[in-house]
């Protein structure tokens, strides 16, 4: 490792990013080096510019990965070099605002269905059911159901923030089924080794194989899983501020955006062309 990039890490682990933080900044330094074939602490701002607009125009990466390479870069030359101007004038791209994929409620069941491994079904359930990150899931333990209280713990979460979210009677009885089963003693969903966690990637191929074997014509990710989880809250009538808690929000505004997705509220409204009278009514004979 140069000392470089170890002083690049020192900086990142001084502000207590998470590890994956981590990893990308570094990989975007990384590239950045490789593009020009020189040491990134030679490299001109005319160069980074140059650099940026190859992933836009060549690699046509999305707006909400350009500007994570934007915020590594800014870290790189601020922070680790001292070098603020380098990226003084570049600016972020405007991302689209897309609504995200949701599950109707046969569509849930459907996908459970399809889920033939005891393990990989109580894993997604519980996803849904809390309405988990895949990061959080895989950093369950054991210690963290709380049955007396009915509550997960979950430790961590994104920025680092411990929160609490509720614990489905539904979902507790499948727990302790799969306790008796697998005996987890640490991580309650633990990787091959069982001192080690879940990979997250193993998650993603898990959701994947089963949304494909359950044929359901969108897209199904685990993070699916997690809007479908707040869509399904909101439109049963849960507040949007208890929502944002459960999902660890920092703004209500993340929040708001299920108000956008829930097909039963769009559906009860009635349209102005109905209250009009009927063609014809009211005209002089």
């Amino acid at each position: 490792m140069t000392p470089l990039r170890q002083r690049l890490l020192e900086d990142l682990q001084m502000r207590n990013l998470s590890p994956n933080t981590q990893k990308a900044y570094v990989h975007a330094v990384a590239q950045l080096a490789l593009y020009h074939h020189k040491s990134p602490d030679l490299i001109s701002p005319e160069e980074v510019r140059a650099y940026l607009l190859h992933l836009v125009n060549d690699r046509r990466i999305a707006p909400g990965t350009y500007n994570q390479v934007l915020g590594a870069l800014r870290f790189f030359y601020r922070v680790t070099l001292g070098q603020a101007c380098v990226m003084e004038r570049i600016v972020c791209q405007k991302e689209a605002r897309k609504l995200p994929v949701v599950l109707s409620r046969q569509e849930v069941q459907q996908f459970f269905a399809a889920a033939r491994r005891f393990k990989s079904r109580v894993l997604l359930r519980t996803i849904y059911a809390a309405g988990l990150r895949v990061s959080e899931v895989v950093g369950l333990k054991v210690s963290d159901i709380d049955s007396q209280r009915m509550a997960l713990h979950v430790r961590q979460g994104k920025r680092k923030k411990d929160r609490y979210v509720m614990l489905s009677a539904v979902l507790l009885s499948e727990l302790r089924h799969y306790w008796q089963v697998y005996r987890p003693t640490d991580w309650l969903f633990p990787g091959k080794q069982p001192h080690k966690q879940l990979d997250r990637q193993t998650v993603y191929d898990i959701c994947c194989t089963v949304a494909r074997r359950a044929r359901l014509r969108k897209h199904v990710s685990p993070h699916t899983l997690r809007h479908t989880f707040a869509t399904h809250l909101y439109e049963a009538g849960t507040d949007l501020r208890t929502i944002q808690v459960l999902l660890g929000h920092r703004s209500l505004r993340t929040t708001a955006l299920y108000t956008f997705v829930s097909l039963d509220k769009v559906a009860a409204t009635t349209s102005p062309l109905d209250l009009l009278p009927p063609p014809g009514e009211g005209k002089q004979p």
